[in-house]
């Protein structure tokens, strides 16, 4: 019995001894493949440990690393969660961590884990961007951009990305397995990239592999066309460092990516050269040419940077030589990763990031620069170019509406899959409200503008000195504005944006406002004065009727008007008839004094006490502000425009 009892605990020891040899092992394979980039082979391994409790905490943490850089970040969280409390932890995972909550929309966590990054980290750009004024700061673009997004239907199952149209073509990349044989990469277990081709406008058509020698065993992608300095096509592309059938390393035994040239010789595009810009030792890729073919701009993790990967351009040489390389600065290069850069016919650059706010990981930014071509901003194009997933490799047709993008969002076919998308600029309407009767631009007009279906309002402005308005509207939608300025009565003119082509960034619509029969409003008259039981003109009172004087000679020189002058009921109609006809008299002396003709006044006249405004009749029965109103001085308009004759 003591034998067998014995032979039990040995037997135990060795099955915990192979157990444990097997776990070491388990960390050994897992750490292999994490070194050689074999991120899919690494994480079964990885996951044995936590299943066997065997150095769990090492094993979430790697698991949240491997998951974050095949870019899964919904299944980082929880690794990230087991680990991200314990003291011994790098800083940098804090904001790691807070990225993978921001991609996965907790947007509360991820504030809260970038303000504990922030404490140890305080000059990461990053921090301060995406934690403005202290909050998780809102992504902020032109949401009146809009955009169509869907899928192409040449996507498969595996990885499709990066589009560029050439001579009816659309060139991509891809790991599709149906026709891609080989190894698989570790990175993703997917097969190795090549580039394919397929027509554009066929739906029928089917991918195929570009005829040539530049599809090699290892990753092509990326591609770009131009010509050289003898104008014969080129394509740039890029491919890990394999050129003339031999691989290059690294320090690391890495091998990287470099941008390579291939021409079309015969229907096949056949290997070319490698740009003097490549290096063994760090990667180059994501090719771009200006239209003017004067220079490239690319992606590179070199050193001298400002993060992982960085935009950086280069001078062509007219004989096709390259320039030093020179980074994109900090406007554009974060602490982060920029690439996939894309520069348009209009020279405006285009590039993902996930070191600027976005929406997740990777989003697509656009450079604004000024009238010297100096790039002062950048803006987030929005979505649905963008999401909460990875979306890169932007790339727009000359029309400047149309164009691809490529994303791992929920809901493709594949891991990146390719996305078709039509662009609609934002559309404004703009115009002058102009008088209708001088044709001159009415400025401090309030516009109104409502949506004519709902009745709600949309916005309101008021023209400037020119008589100019300008409001943001929504196509496919019905309008209405009111304009309105004292001096002319309110109008609602109707407008609709249903027909307006898709090109159209601006619309026109001018109103014309007929002005107010109303002298006293036209002129903006204040309170003509004289002084009691007197009928000169005092200076405040001649600053009024100069004011009269610019209306009738300036703006309406075709207005022709009489004069009324009225007192309060207080006095005889005697005193008040003698003392209105007086001053009726002299405001009309003093506007043929100053420059009104005698023909534009038919007549002044003094109706003293007999029509009031109000009920008074005495001192007795009203109040001194409602004897002053009765106190007055008119000045009815009979013409305001020739051949139109205005009734009183």
């Amino acid at each position: 019995m003591k034998n067998y009892k014995n032979i039990v605990v040995l037997m135990m020891l060795l099955l915990i001894a192979q157990l444990s040899i097997a776990q070491v092992a388990s960390q050994k394979k897992a750490d292999y493949y994490f070194s050689k980039f074999s991120y899919s082979l690494a994480i079964p391994e990885y996951e044995r440990m936590v299943e066997t409790d065997f150095n769990a905490e090492y094993a979430h943490q790697q698991l949240a690393e491997c998951y974050l850089l095949i870019r899964d970040y919904k299944k980082s969280i929880p690794h990230f969660s087991a680990v991200i409390n314990n003291a011994t932890l790098p800083t940098d995972y804090y904001f790691k961590y807070a990225m993978a909550l921001y991609a996965n929309g907790d947007l509360e966590e991820s504030e809260a884990w970038l303000k504990k990054y922030k404490k140890y980290n305080k000059n990461d750009s990053r921090v301060k961007r995406f934690l403005k004024d202290g909050n998780l700061a809102s992504v902020v673009f032109n949401s009146r951009q809009r955009y169509e997004v869907e899928p192409v239907a040449f996507n498969s199952t595996d990885s499709d990305f990066g589009v560029y149209r050439f001579m009816g073509n659309l060139y991509f990349s891809s790991s599709r397995r149906d026709v891609v044989t080989g190894e698989s990469y570790g990175w993703n277990d997917e097969p190795w990239l090549d580039l394919f081709a397929v027509q554009e406008d066929n739906s029928m058509s089917e991918p195929k592999r570009v005829k040539g020698d530049i599809n090699t065993k290892y990753h092509e992608s990326s591609v770009a066309f131009s010509t050289d300095y003898k104008n014969d096509t080129i394509m740039y592309f890029t491919r890990n460092n394999f050129y003339d059938k031999k691989a290059g390393y690294g320090v690391s035994n890495e091998i990287n990516l470099k941008i390579y040239t291939a021409k079309l010789i015969d229907g096949k595009w056949e290997e070319n050269s490698h740009l003097r810009v490549n290096s063994d030792y760090y990667s180059t890729g994501h090719p771009s040419v200006n239209l003017a073919r004067t220079r490239i701009y690319f992606a590179s993790d070199r050193p001298g940077g400002y993060g992982g990967t960085d935009i950086y351009y280069a001078e062509i040489h007219e004989r096709g030589g390259i320039q030093e390389p020179i980074n994109a600065g900090p406007i554009v290069n974060t602490e982060g990763n920029e690439m996939f850069p894309f520069i348009n016919e209009e020279g405006k650059l285009f590039f993902s990031s996930d070191g600027h706010v976005g929406f997740g990981q990777l989003d697509v930014f656009s450079t604004i620069s000024n009238e010297d071509s100096e790039v002062i901003d950048i803006i987030n194009l929005g979505t649905p170019i963008n999401s909460s997933s990875d979306d890169f490799a932007y790339y727009g047709l000359p029309n400047g509406l149309d164009g691809y993008v490529s994303s791992n969002r929920e809901g493709g076919v594949g891991s990146d899959d390719i996305y078709k998308f039509k662009f609609t600029p934002a559309l404004d309407v703009e115009g002058y409200v102009v008088d209708g009767v001088n044709n001159q631009m009415l400025d401090s007009v309030k516009v109104t503008l409502y949506d004519q279906v709902t009745n709600t309002l949309v916005a309101q402005t008021t023209t400037d000195e020119n008589g100019y308005y300008r409001f943001p509207v929504n196509r496919k939608t019905a309008y209405m504005i009111e304009a309105v300025r004292k001096t002319h009565p309110h109008k609602n003119v109707f407008f609709n944006t249903s027909k307006t082509p898709k090109a159209q960034k601006i619309m026109r619509q001018d109103i014309v406002l007929e002005p107010v029969l109303d002298l006293k409003l036209l002129a903006g008259l204040n309170k003509i004065y004289f002084d009691f039981n007197k009928s000169n003109i005092r200076p405040d009172a001649a600053r009024e009727l100069d004011k009269v004087v610019r209306v009738m000679n300036n703006t309406y020189p075709d207005m022709i008007i009489k004069l009324e002058a009225h007192t309060d009921p207080v006095g005889s109609h005697s005193y008040n008839d003698n003392l209105s006809e007086s001053r009726a008299k002299s405001t009309y002396e003093y506007l043929i004094a100053n420059g009104v003709s005698k023909d534009r006044i038919v007549s002044y006249k003094g109706f003293g006490k007999r029509m009031p405004i109000n009920h008074c009749t005495s001192k007795e029965d009203c109040t001194p502000e409602e004897l002053e109103l009765n106190r007055r001085t008119e000045f009815p308009i009979l013409q305001i425009k020739k051949g139109v004759l205005a009734s009183k």
